[in-house]
């Protein structure tokens, strides 16, 4: 599903909103979905209520994380482990990958397995400066990109999946996996954040990828 909404034309339309800056957009590297930690178990989304949790500086976030009813915190990435090491953060949300790197299992209890958000990355160049390549060399720097695309982010999603087993079998952390049930209710929970940011994010983008995901048999 995700691919098809970064490598088909919705993907290609957000590119071009880039050119009038003076930016060409070459592909979209994935980092995955993320997953919420917590020192309680965060099975429904009630059980955030109240927690402090450490979001990046997005009032897209901030939203999102207020329609759990939970008090987002903004903090800087280098201070998450001591932030929840000490309580002044309850929990927070990333990429399996990230968490185990930063060794947020060892100062967390629980993690659930929610593909609440996405984290990718925009690799960029320079239009003036492709734009003045020639065009064969262009055409074949394009098919590798292509390539390296696709080998990038099955490397992502490896990592992840390997950073989940691996905090598993460190008994530091305990993982939950939802049922379609459960992960229903989040996605209800969630949905109205959709409407309050759609002026920021644009309801024609969040229009045309509803539509592709109910195309792929998604609500």
């Amino acid at each position: 599903m995700l691919a098809r909404v970064t490598e088909g034309p919705i993907g290609t339309s957000l590119f071009k909103k880039l050119e009038s800056k003076g930016i060409v957009g070459l592909g979209y590297w994935d980092n995955g979905f993320k997953v919420m930690t917590a020192n309680k178990a965060l099975k429904a989304p009630q059980d955030a209520k109240g927690l402090k949790l450490r979001i990046q500086s997005s009032k897209v976030l901030e939203a999102q994380m207020r329609a759990l009813g939970a008090i987002p915190q903004i903090m800087a990435f280098s201070e998450v482990y001591q932030g929840l090491q000490t309580g002044v953060v309850d929990g927070t949300e990333n990429t399996p990958s990230n968490v185990y790197s930063q060794k947020t299992h060892e100062v967390q209890r629980y993690l659930t397995v929610t593909n609440h958000g996405y984290i990718g990355y925009a690799v960029i160049a320079n239009k003036k400066f492709w734009d003045g390549l020639p065009p064969d060399l262009r055409t074949t720097l394009e098919g590798a990109m292509r390539e390296a695309t696709t080998y990038a982010n099955s490397i992502a999603q490896r990592e992840n999946d390997e950073a989940l087993e691996k905090m598993k079998a460190s008994g530091k952390i305990e993982i939950i996996t939802l049922s379609k049930p459960e992960l229903e209710q989040w996605r209800k929970a969630l949905a109205p954040v959709q409407k309050e940011v759609a002026p920021r994010v644009g309801p024609e983008l969040i229009e045309a990828i509803q539509k592709e995901a109910a195309a792929q048999g998604y609500k």
